[in-house]
């Protein structure tokens, strides 16, 4: 299934149902009165967030979504029946703007989460509502008010405790299926990973966390380049990121060039991505010679701590997760979760 996080949809609520005229014709009654009732309010348009839904999938070719009308109202005083709402399901992580203002409208993070977006237009009254003592039979009812309609970006960024990021070919896809139950397309080109791929790592002793396998990112990806910011905007909901570098592939004589150019990336994308808790991760350690290499990265990067990994043999794997899962809970105490 294609991965779909950027939709454009029109919504409309629904019409308000018409007022009655209506006057009343019953036996011995020669003059009744107005008994025409009010219109039905329409139906509004809410967005409601699903856990089952990953993506906007469904916004592919569905693009107008209309709430249903209100019902006109009848002789005998009778309400028209109020229209239906309508429940648009989307993923949580979703971000709803007005395309016409820009203005963001509603982030809708937490499941179960309820928004309404378009209010359905009132009922109009009928003639009943009219009648005065001076005018004891209007022949005049209201229209019903008219639906909103709003043209809508809905956009999705995932969300995920920790955000694997790196080159491609850095491992990533193989890296999550090893810590966690996701089963990412795996193969040795670039760009494998079309779409981010969420998995739930457990621990020993601490709370499972979400993991994000970012597609590979490249110079200027925050332009566009690749597949640029099109997952770029994945990376902002996490809490840490996992700097993921292929160690086989370091240049001894330039060893920080991929880390200064994902690290320029993320921030050139976003500033807040720079001040992002980071744990830089060398992988294929298994690689005859990558240990060397990673070595000279390690002392030429300083003193940030760097760890070892191969998610091919398993080899520093529970060390990597006994080590998120600690930056997690400091991250958590900073934030006061």
């Amino acid at each position: 299934m294609k991965f779909i996080d950027e939709a454009i949809i029109t919504v409309q609520s629904g019409n308000g149902g018409r007022g009655c005229v209506s006057l009343r014709r019953e036996k011995f009654i020669p003059r009744g009165g107005p008994d025409g009732g009010d219109g039905g309010k329409g139906g509004d348009v809410l967005f409601r967030t699903v856990s089952q839904k990953r993506t906007l999938y469904d916004f592919r070719h569905k693009k107008h979504f209309i709430a249903e009308k209100g019902g006109d109202g009848a002789a005998r005083l009778k309400t028209g029946k109020k229209g239906k709402d309508l429940i648009i399901e989307i993923p949580p992580g979703t971000l709803i703007s007005d395309i016409s203002t820009g203005s963001i409208l509603k982030d809708m993070v937490e499941p179960d989460d309820t928004f309404v977006i378009a209010i359905g237009g009132r009922g109009g009254q009928g003639n009943k509502k009219f009648a005065t003592s001076t005018h004891r039979t209007p022949r005049f009812a209201q229209p019903g008010e008219e639906g909103q309609t709003l043209n809508l970006k809905i956009e999705l960024k995932l969300i995920a405790d920790v955000g694997i990021v790196g080159l491609p070919n850095a491992g990533k896809s193989t890296l999550i299926s090893v810590i966690s139950s996701a089963h990412p397309k795996i193969a040795d080109y670039p760009f494998t990973t079309l779409t981010p791929v969420l998995g739930v790592v457990k621990t020993a002793g601490g709370e499972p966390f979400v993991v994000a396998d970012i597609p590979g990112l490249i110079e200027g990806a925050h332009k566009g380049a690749g597949l640029g910011t099109t997952f770029l905007k994945h990376v902002e909901r996490t809490r840490m990121l996992v700097h993921l570098i292929d160690a086989s592939a370091i240049n001894p004589d330039s060893p920080l060039s991929e880390y200064h150019t994902i690290n320029r990336e993320l921030s050139l994308y976003s500033k807040s991505l720079a001040d992002r808790t980071q744990l830089v991760v060398l992988n294929k350690t298994d690689i005859t010679g990558s240990k060397d290499l990673a070595d000279i990265f390690k002392a030429a990067v300083g003193e940030i701590e760097v760890l070892l990994i191969s998610a091919a043999t398993g080899e520093g794997i529970n060390k990597l997760k006994q080590q998120i899962t600690l930056l997690l809970q400091k991250i958590a105490k900073k934030d006061g979760n």
